[in-house]
């Protein structure tokens, strides 16, 4: 499982898909989010800016990833 280092008290979940390069571009990640493709915490997501704070586990097309605080 991959991690996301964050030095701030939280990452949008469209820019955490940009960072961890799941997705080539901003667009492409919020179209991913938008038909359902992202699962964040056991969870399908639907919202492109939802607040990802330390702890939360995100996966796409087979991938994951922990959001840890820098």
């Amino acid at each position: 499982m991959e991690t996301i280092s964050i030095h701030t008290p939280y990452i949008q979940l469209n820019q955490a898909l940009k960072l961890l390069g799941w997705v080539e571009s901003g667009s492409m990640a919020n179209e991913a989010i938008t038909e359902g493709l992202v699962v964040v915490d056991g969870v399908q997501e639907f919202r492109k800016r939802n607040k990802l704070y330390p702890g939360a586990v995100i996966e796409f097309e087979g991938q994951k990833a922990t959001v840890v605080a820098e």
